[in-house]
C-alpha cells in the first residue's frame, strides 16, 4: 500500500519523493512526514517544558512494539508499517529536534547534536533495504548536511542562523555517488549544498534549483 502525499511536505521533498525507486518511496516519504511533524512541534513551542513533553510522547510510543502503538495518527502508523526495526533512527530524530528547544542562542554543539539526530532518519533508510556500509555512512552525511541547511533556510538572519551554516560547512561530505535507490536523498543533499553557497537561502528558490535537482536525481550527487 502506497500512502499518500502529506500536504504539508515541502517541494524539495515532493521532488525528492519523485526520484525514489518505489522500494525505498514509502519509508523516504514517513521519514519526513515524521520530521516535519517534530518541526511542527518546536517551531509552535512558547515553552520549552512542554514542546520536551510532546517530544517525549514520540520516543515513549516509538519504543513500544508496533502493534501496543495508539491507532489512528497516519504518520505513527506510516512508522509502524515501513519502518518497523529502525527506532534506533527514529528515537535519534526525536532526540535531535529536542536540542532546538534550547535557550538561545544554539550553542555549537546543541547545533552538531541536531544535525546527528535529524540526519540519523535519512541514514536509518539504507538499514531498510540492507544497504553497504559506505552508503549508510554517505545517507548520514546527506541527511546532516540536508538538516542543517533546511533549518537555516527557516531562521531570519542572526547568530543563530549563522552558527547553522557554519556547521554545515564543516561538515564530512559524502565520499561516494548515491546509488539509484536513494538518489531522492542526492536531491535533497544537492539542494542543500546550493543553498549553502547562497547563504541559506530556501531550497528550492531560484530557477537552478531544477536543474540541480535534476542531476543529482540521474547520477547521484
Amino acid at each position: 500500500m502506497t500512502l499518500q502525499p502529506d500536504e504539508n511536505l515541502t517541494d524539495e521533498a515532493r521532488l525528492a519523493l519523485a526520484h525514489t525507486r518505489p522500494v525505498l518511496t514509502d519509508a523516504l516519504r514517513i521519514v519526513l512526514e515524521f520530521d516535519q511533524r517534530l518541526a511542527r512541534i518546536v517551531a509552535a513551542t512558547t515553552e520549552p517544558m512542554l514542546g520536551q513533553m510532546r517530544l517525549a510522547w514520540w520516543r515513549d510510543t516509538l519504543g513500544m512494539p508496533v502493534d501496543e502503538r495508539p491507532k489512528g495518527d497516519a504518520v505513527l502508523d506510516g512508522l509502524g508499517r515501513f519502518l518497523a526495526g529502525q527506532e534506533a533512527s527514529l528515537i535519534a530524530v526525536v532526540d535531535g529536534w529536542e536540542h532546538m528547544l534550547s535557550a538561545p542562542p544554539l550553542a555549537r554543539e546543541a547545533v552538531m547534536a541536531f544535525a546527528q539526530g535529524r540526519g540519523a532518519g535519512i541514514a536509518g533508510l539504507g538499514d531498510t533495504v540492507g544497504a553497504a556500509v559506505p552508503t549508510v555512512e554517505d545517507l548520514l552525511a546527506c541527511g546532516q548536511i540536508w538538516a542543517l541547511a533546511d533549518a537555516a533556510s527557516h531562521i531570519v538572519q542572526g547568530e543563530e542562523r549563522e552558527t547553522l551554516l557554519d556547521v554545515a560547512r564543516e561538515l564530512p561530505r559524502p565520499a561516494h555517488r548515491l546509488p539509484a535507490p536513494f538518489r531522492g536523498v542526492a536531491i535533497l543533499y544537492a539542494l542543500a549544498e546550493r543553498s549553502l553557497k547562497s547563504g541559506g537561502a530556501p531550497l528550492m528558490a531560484g530557477r537552478g534549483a531544477a536543474l540541480v535537482a535534476l542531476r543529482a536525481g540521474l547520477f547521484g550527487r
